[in-house]
C-alpha cells in the first residue's frame, strides 16, 4: 500500500504529455520547499526573464553517476520489522519502488557498528584462524530480509558497499572492540574474513558491488567500533593480502580505500594510496564522508583527488544529521537554522568556524550538488530508518534520518530530507553523466544527461525571495520560477 504523495511524480508525467516548452522539449518539474511543497509538481513557463541562466552543452561531460541511497544497519532493519507488515512495506516501496525515491546505491557494515544492538562479530572465537566458527547469523534476523525485501521492491536493482568497522577484538593489538591495529599475524585471516562474507551473503541472493576497507580507519575518539589504519598500513593490507585473496578466490568487488572525512586528511591519503602503482590495479576508489563540516562540502579536496588520480572514483558513503535526537513531525525544524553536530560543541576552537547551526535540508542538498559538481559519483546516506530518540544505538551516538518510526504506534514519519533524497535519487539515474555547470547568483544546480537521453537539473535555492533562471541546452531555452527556501529538480526529455 502506497500514500498518495508517492504517486505525485508518475501523474504528472502523464499531465506532461501536452505540455511542452517553446524549444518543443517535454518538461517535467517537481519542488520540495519550507511552505510544505514535497515532490510537487509545477508547470513550466514559456517565457520570462530570467536574473540567471545555466548553460549546459551536453558534449561536456564529467563522471558518470553510480546512484544515491542510504544503508541498511541492524538498526534499521530490527526497528523495520517492529512495525506492521503493511507499514513495513511502505517504508520499503518509498525507498526503493520506482514510484519512490528509487534508492539504486546502498551501504551496509561488517560486523557490528554503533547503529547496532549489541557488539557481534561473525567470527567471535579466539585463534579461529581458519574461520571455521563464521557465520552471518546475526545479520539473518533483521538486515538480510530488510535487503531482500528491498530487492522485491526494487525494479532496476541497487548496488551495495560493505564496511567494516572493526575486526574481531582478538584479531587487534588491544584486543578490544575500541580503537586498535590488526595484529600483522591475522592481516590474511582477515582477509579471508571479507571472502567468508562476500560468499554468505551471495548464498543469501545478495551480490556486494564494493568494499571499503575500513570506515574511518582515522578512528572516532574510540566511541565506538574502530580499527585504525596509516595510509601506509591500509595500502600494504591491500596490496599484500585484500587484493591478492579477492583475485584468488575469484571476488569481483571493487576496494574503494580512505572512508572518512573530506579536506586535507583525504587529500594525503589519496597522494599515498592512488599514486602507488602497485595498488593501482586492486583499487577501484575512494569513499569519502561529510562530518568535517556543516557548511562546506570540501570541493578542493574532492577536486584534487580526483586529479591525483582521474581514472579512479570518488564516492561518498556517509552522512547524517548526527548528534541531535529526531525532531518528530515537525517538518518546520529541518528547513530551519537550529541544528547543530558534534563539531559545536566538541571542535577545536580554530575548527568551530566548520560547524555552526545549520538547516537540515539544506546542508543535504548543498552536499549533493556540491559532490556532483566536484567528481563525486556516487552518494549514499547513513541510516535509512530511525526511532524517535535517534536509536537504537549501542554508544549513545544519536542520529537522525530521512524516516523515523514510532513502533509502539505503529507510526511512521517521512521527514523533509527523504524528499531531499528523493530530489536526487529518483531523477538522476545509474549510468548518467555529470555535466559541468556555472553557477550563479545565490542558486546552487548540478545537472546531468541520463542514459535515456534526458537533462536532470538540480536547483537549491536558499534565500526566502523567488527566483526566476533559465536554462539553456545546446541554445535550446527553457524558462523556469523556483519559490524561495526550495529546492526543484526538472527532467527535461
Amino acid at each position: 500500500m502506497r500514500s498518495s504523495f508517492a504517486l505525485i511524480p508518475i501523474l504528472f508525467v502523464l499531465h506532461l504529455q501536452s505540455c511542452q516548452n517553446s524549444d518543443s522539449r517535454q518538461i517535467q518539474i517537481v519542488q520540495t520547499s519550507a511552505s510544505g511543497d514535497q515532490l510537487k509538481p509545477l508547470e513550466s513557463r514559456l517565457e520570462g526573464s530570467p536574473a540567471y541562466v545555466f548553460e549546459l552543452d551536453t558534449s561536456d561531460t564529467k563522471q558518470r553517476v553510480s546512484g544515491f541511497g542510504g544503508a541498511f544497519t541492524e538498526s534499521s532493519a530490527h526497528l523495520l520489522f517492529n512495525l506492521s507488515p503493511e507499514k513495513r512495506l511502505d517504508v520499503v516501496n518509498k525507498y526503493f519502488d520506482e514510484s519512490g525515491a528509487n534508492y539504486s546505491l546502498c551501504r551496509t557494515h561488517m560486523n557490528s557498528c554503533d547503529f547496532s544492538l549489541d557488539h557481534y562479530s561473525y567470527a567471535p572465537i579466539a585463534g579461529d584462524t581458519f574461520l571455521d566458527s563464521f557465520s552471518i547469523q546475526p545479520d539473518l534476523d533483521d538486515i538480510v530480509p530488510m535487503i531482500q525485501l528491498a530487492q522485491q521492491a526494487s525494479k532496476s536493482g541497487f548496488r551495495i558497499i560493505a564496511s567494516p568497522w572493526t575486526a574481531p577484538p582478538w584479531m587487534k593489538d588491544n584486543g578490544d572492540w575500541y580503537g586498535g591495529q590488526l595484529l600483522p599475524e591475522f592481516s590474511s585471516t582477515w582477509a579471508d574474513f571479507f571472502v567468508r562474507y562476500d560468499e554468505a551473503y551471495a548464498k543469501m541472493g545478495i551480490d556486494i558491488w564494493a568494499y571499503t576497507v575500513e570506515n574511518e580507519p582515522l578512528g572516532n575518539d574510540s566511541n565506538w567500533e574502530s580499527m585504525h589504519y596509516t595510509p601506509e598500513s591500509m595500502g600494504a593490507f591491500i596490496k599484500n593480502d585484500l587484493g591478492p585473496t579477492f583475485n584468488e578466490n575469484d571476488v569481483d568487488a571493487h576496494i574503494l580505500v580512505y572512508d572518512q572525512n573530506r579536506g586535507e586528511e583525504l587529500v594525503e591519503w589519496s597522494k599515498v594510496l592512488l599514486e602507488d602503482k602497485e595498488l593501482e590495479p586492486f583499487i577501484y576508489g575512494t569513499a569519502v564522508h561529510w562530518y568535517t563540516s556543516t557548511i562546506d562540502w570540501m570541493g578542493e579536496s574532492l577536486t584534487e583527488t580526483h586529479e591525483v588520480a582521474p581514472e579512479k572514483h570518488i564516492i561518498h558513503t556517509e552522512g547524517c544529521i548526527d548528534a541531535e535526537v529526531p525532531h518528530w513531525k515537525d517538518d518546520a525544524w529541518y528547513w530551519s537554522k537550529n541544528a547543530t553536530d558534534w563539531g559545536f560543541d566538541w571542535a577545536p576552537e580554530e575548527d568551530k568556524v566548520d560547524h555552526p547551526k545549520y538547516v537540515p535540508t539544506y546542508r543535504y542538498a548543498r552536499d549533493m550538488i556540491g559532490c556532483l559538481n566536484n567528481w563525486v559519483e556516487g552518494w549514499v546516506d547513513w541510516n535509512m530508518v530511525l526511532d524517535r530518540t535517534g536509536g537504537p544505538n549501542l554508544a549513545d551516538n544519536w542520529c537522525i534520518a530521512p524516516v523515523i518510526v514510532d513502533t509502539a504506534s505503529d507510526e511512521v514519519y517521512y521527514t523533509p530530507l527523504y524528499f531531499i533524497m528523493s530530489h536526487f535519487s529518483k531523477y538522476i539515474r545509474p549510468g548518467a553523466k555529470v555535466l559541468s555547470v556555472d553557477q550563479q547568483g545565490e542558486l546552487l544546480v548540478a545537472a546531468v544527461k541520463n542514459e535515456n537521453g534526458s537533462i536532470a537539473c538540480v536547483v537549491l535555492n536558499q534565500p526566502s525571495e523567488k527566483q526566476e533562471f533559465a536554462i539553456n541546452i545546446n541554445g535550446e531555452i527553457s524558462y523556469h520560477i523556483i519559490d524561495g527556501q526550495a529546492i526543484q529538480t526538472i527532467v527535461i526529455d
